[in-house]
Order: C-alpha cells, then structure tokens, then sequence
C-alpha cells in the first residue's frame, strides 16, 4: 500500500514537473521579450533529482536553462525603434553611393562562392620631378635670352660711349677755336667739362662764346646698340648714327626768311611737323635745275632770293660732296619748334626765335674726320646769314608772309577772345559793385544801381539799324 503510494506521488511530481518544463517552453516561444527574462541561476543546466520507488534518487536529468539575458522593457524598446531604423544587410550593399561600381541587385548567391568585389583601376600618374636636363629647356632658354640681353648692353653701352668720345676728340680742336667755353655742364664752376650723357644712347655738349649767336648745342644720337629689341628692329628698318647741331643766334642777326634743304623723306616729314616751314614755306619744284642741288634732295623756301642767296656754290659744292652725311640744313628767323595741337583757350602766339639747325649722319666705320668739314660748314653759315640782307621786295614780302601768319592765329581765336574780353569786363563790373556797396553812401549806391540797370535795359533792347533816305 505504502509502494503504491510513494509511486503514485511519484508519478505526480515527475507529471507535474513535465507539465511546468512545458509550459516554461511555451512561455518563451510565446513571449517576444522572454530573451530579457532575468534568471536567478547563472548554471547553463539544472539537474532535477528523480527518485524512484524506495526513494533512492534517480538518474539526474539535465535540462538545459537559456543564458540570463538583461531585462528592457517594452517601452524603452518601442522608442528605439522610433528613433531609428536598422537598415537590412542587403539594403545597405544596394547603396550606390557607398559602393560605386558594385551592383547589388545582379548578386547572384552560389553555394560555397563568394559575391566577386569590384575592381578598381589605379590611375598612372607621371612623376613631378624628373632628373632629366631636357625636362628644363625653357628655364634654361630664358636663362639664355637673359644672358644675350645683358651681354649686349653693356658691349652696346661701351661702344656707344667710344663713338661720341671719339667725336669730341676729333673735333674739340674746332670747337675751343670758335667757343670760349666748350662743355658746360650748367654749373658756376664748370667742373666735368665735355659731353653730358643723358642716356646710353644720347650725349648733349653746349658750347657758348661767340659772336652772332647765343650758344650751341650738339646733341649725339646713337643707335640704341644697349636695346637688343631696338637692334632687331634696326635690321628690318636701318638706322644711322648722327649728329644734331642747333645754333640760337642772336635776334637781328639775320634778316626774316624760313628755308630747308635735305633728303626727300627728311624734307617731307619736317615739312610736317615744324610750324614755321609748314605756315611760311613753300616746297620747290625741280629744285635740280633751278637751285643745282644733288639728285635726292628737296628744297623748302619761303623767300626765293634768300634762297638762291644760301645755295651757292660752295654750299652746293658742299652739299655734292658730302650728300651721303648730310640730313638736313634748317634755317628760319620764326622758329617755334613742332606744330602745337590747336587750343581754343590758347590767346597767344608761340614764342618765336631765329636758329640754325643741321643733321648729320656718322660714318659707320667710325672715322670722325670725315665728317670734320660739316663742322666747319655749319661756321660759315652762321657768318652768311651775318652778313647777308635781303632786298627791299623780299623785306615786304616777308613782312606780309608774318602779317597773314598773325591774321589767320586771329581768326582761329576770335571767339576765345571775344569770351575772354567779355569775361574781363564781367569782373571789372563786380568789383566795381563790391566797391561801391563797401562805402558808406547810399546816395551813390543807388545812382549806381541806376546806371547799372539801365546799361542791363540797353542790352536787352532789340538792336535797330538806321537806314538814311535822299530827299526827292
């Protein structure tokens, strides 16, 4: 009775301790949060002791028990999921932008194979620095352009300074006969007598002391030989060194008259730009035959007899034998250098003064004795004009030639001057006005006032001519 018993109580506990296994199981596959169910036993099994008849323990049965997992309540799971969303696996390879030339929609999964990667393409990039000299042939060309263009000035610089020192050694002789001081540098003392460099290109020398005129200044141009661009330029365009000798003489010295001689292309451009041979001269036709000058040259003239006067024979002779050093001979008593751009506000003639000017080329082989006669040509101008008078018709008609000049500045600025006059008279008027209001007279201030008034009635009036008739 007793065996039945402890048998029946043990088929109810092992019954009963089934059914709670059971329903544990159930319990957790039916619970979403049964994994953050905390455990109070860390053992991964639990052994159930079964007894079996007299009591004797069976066989321990091990059940396996679930890891403690931590408990989150269902709230805070719920605004996790609001707060964010974890993207699939899948998704996340889809994205083009993470991974670029990876198409994920095309993967095709192959049992023991895994997905091919994308390849990628390194791009051959050249190397920066080389240690080749040819990688350098611009560097190194301006490098030499350099070198050529400094190399150049200074032989250019130096060979310029030899040629004008070489013509004032040829000629210092002369010019100390016909020049108390030669070489004055603008100072009381004179300290560096000789040429005046006022560039690599240009020496100037002033010599004054003489008699018929004020002083002379002799100006070298050079070729630009310290610009190598210039000299470029000189092979397509050639150009010659030269002298430019301009003598201020003295007022009344020589008698009215403008006249030019030299080369056709010097002549013409002249012709343009002096006033005084573009308002007073006239250019000479045939002036071969009429005058006896070398083929190649041109004639400006303004008073015929003066011209027939400077071209005599031993200035023609001259002019023959050194045509190819001569540029031009420029003689005029109105001399105001180049044409000024006409100004409506300018009242007033230029300033005139008589000069002699000359141009002369260089020998390019450098020998300055050749061209030591031109010097002295230029001397005996200087007396010609001295002494020559023009006769009593070539007088007037040089009057009249400066009396149409005069007349036609007038007319150009007859408006400027009629403005100006009426711009004078306005200011005179007020401070006639500012004198009168500064005194103390009311009477005169009013008699003023009167008198101004009527002037201002008398203008405005309309103007009225007067027409006389003959009685029948």
């Amino acid at each position: 009775m007793k065996l039945m018993q402890i048998a029946l109580i043990l088929c109810c506990a092992v019954a009963t301790y089934n059914f709670a296994v059971v329903a544990a199981a159930s319990s957790f596959e039916d619970n979403d949060f049964a994994e953050f169910e905390d455990f109070d036993s860390d053992d991964d099994f639990v052994e159930v002791p079964v007894t079996v008849g007299g009591g004797a323990p069976a066989a321990s049965k091990e059940v396996p028990v679930k890891e403690k997992e931590p408990v989150v309540k269902a709230a805070q799971i719920q605004d996790d999921e609001e707060d964010g969303i974890v993207e699939d696996e899948d998704e996340f390879f889809k994205d083009d932008e993470e991974f670029e030339g990876f198409d994920a929609g095309e993967i095709k999964e192959e049992t023991g194979k895994k997905p091919a990667e994308p390849k990628l393409t390194v791009a051959k990039i050249p190397m920066h620095f080389r240690t080749h000299w040819d990688s350098y042939w611009m560097e190194m060309l301006m490098l030499a352009g350099l070198m050529v263009y400094f190399t150049n000035f200074f032989a250019g610089k130096a060979k310029n300074a030899k040629l004008a020192q070489l013509w004032l050694t040829t000629h210092k002789g002369l010019l100390d006969d016909n020049f108390v001081l030669v070489g004055d540098d603008g100072k009381v003392e004179n300290e560096n007598p000789g040429l005046m460099k006022e560039s690599e290109s240009l020496y100037t020398l002033w010599c004054s002391g003489r008699t018929c005129c004020e002083g002379m200044l002799v100006e070298l141009k050079m070729i630009k030989r310290q610009d190598l661009v210039s000299l470029i330029a000189g092979l397509m365009r050639p150009q010659q060194d030269q002298v430019h000798i301009k003598v201020d003489l003295t007022r009344g010295v020589m008698d009215p008259f403008v006249f030019c001689v030299g080369t056709k292309k010097t002549i013409t451009k002249a012709f343009k730009e002096y006033a005084d041979l573009s308002k007073y001269c006239t250019l000479v036709s045939k002036p071969e035959t009429r005058y006896n000058v070398p083929a190649g040259f041109s004639v400006l003239s303004e008073i015929p007899e003066a011209t027939s006067a400077i071209l005599e024979n031993r200035i023609i002779t001259a002019l023959s034998r050194y045509q190819q050093y001569i540029d031009y001979i420029h003689i005029s008593d109105q001399y105001s250098g180049p044409v000024q751009v006409e100004d409506a506000n300018n009242l007033k003639q230029p300033e005139t003064k008589p000069v002699l000017m000359a141009g002369f080329n260089l020998p390019k082989n450098g020998d300055m004795e050749a061209v030591k006669p031109l010097l002295i040509l230029i001397f005996y101008l200087m007396e010609r004009l001295k002494g020559y008078r023009l006769s009593k018709e070539g007088q007037q008609k040089a009057e009249k030639n400066r009396s149409r000049v005069e007349e036609e500045f007038l007319k150009s600025t007859h408006a400027a001057r009629a403005e100006a006059a009426a711009q004078r008279r306005e200011d005179k008027r007020k401070a006639e006005k500012e004198r009168i209001m500064a005194e103390d007279d009311p009477e005169k201030q009013r008699r003023w006032e009167a008198k101004e008034q009527k002037r201002q009635a008398k203008k405005k009036a309309p103007k009225m001519k007067r027409l006389a008739v003959k009685s029948l």
